[in-house]
């Protein structure tokens, strides 16, 4: 593991870590894409529920985040399939289309899988963005604030979300692994060409060198995540640093 060498396919004899790499752009596009589109949904969502707490909209809201937490990946994949390709002829079912080749087409093809895998993520970080920031406005610091005549704008953006952002931003390095893992069903139901369709396949043909390889490096996400994390928090509040 140390030299890199972590064996080869018994099907095809091919390094095991050449064939990751070789599958590493398509899962590392989706995962981007899917937290990009979760990223997009959650956060302004969350803002708008605790900011408007036990009005319509944080109704609304927290019911389709406990929606997006309850429907597996599966169904949500058939369904956005039935409805944007079959009914709606707007997006392709399945396949992949390298960037390289076509960017229209490759982004096209990747909305549905991006959907898929972001949504539960979406209502997942929805849900802790809201509760982080109603506990940081009932702060004593936040009171001051609005004491002193700042816009709640400025109240909101300036201080408060940043502070609030700490829990949330745990959250999303755990779910960046999270993601990669959960890509092994998405990228099978849409065919795409991934590390997720990569162990799927070695699992049927009893590849298990290829197997312990992907583990691995799914493994090592989660580590280096978990890392990135714990730097950001120095960031994002400076008592960190200075302790």
């Amino acid at each position: 593991m140390l030299s890199g060498d972590l064996g080869r396919s018994v099907r095809t004899n091919q390094p095991v870590l050449e064939a990751i790499i070789q599958r590493l752009p398509p899962t590392i596009e989706l995962t981007l894409l899917a937290m990009l589109v979760s990223l997009s949904i959650a956060i302004p969502t969350g803002i708008i529920s605790a900011t408007r707490r036990n009005s319509a909209s944080d109704l609304i809201s927290t019911t389709l985040a406990l929606l997006g937490v309850s429907m597996p990946n599966f169904f949500l994949a058939i369904l956005l399939i039935f409805i944007f390709s079959l009914k709606l002829r707007w997006l392709p079912p399945i396949g992949f289309t390298p960037i390289a080749q076509d960017l229209v087409g490759n982004l096209r093809g990747m909305i549905l899988p991006s959907i898929t895998l972001g949504a539960a993520t979406a209502a997942v970080v929805a849900r802790l963005t809201r509760s982080s920031l109603l506990e940081v406005l009932g702060q004593e610091y936040i009171r001051t604030a609005r004491a002193k005549g700042l816009a709640e704008r400025m109240v909101i953006y300036g201080h408060a979300l940043k502070n609030a952002m700490i829990p949330v931003v745990t959250i999303v390095g755990l779910q960046i692994g999270a993601l990669l893992g959960g890509a092994i069903i998405t990228e099978t139901i849409f065919v795409l060409p991934g590390v997720g369709r990569l162990v799927v396949d070695s699992i049927f043909q009893r590849d298990f060198p290829l197997v312990q390889g992907v583990v691995l490096f799914l493994s090592l996400v989660f580590l280096v995540a978990n890392l990135v994390v714990d730097i950001l928090y120095s960031f994002l509040d400076p008592r960190i640093r200075y302790a």
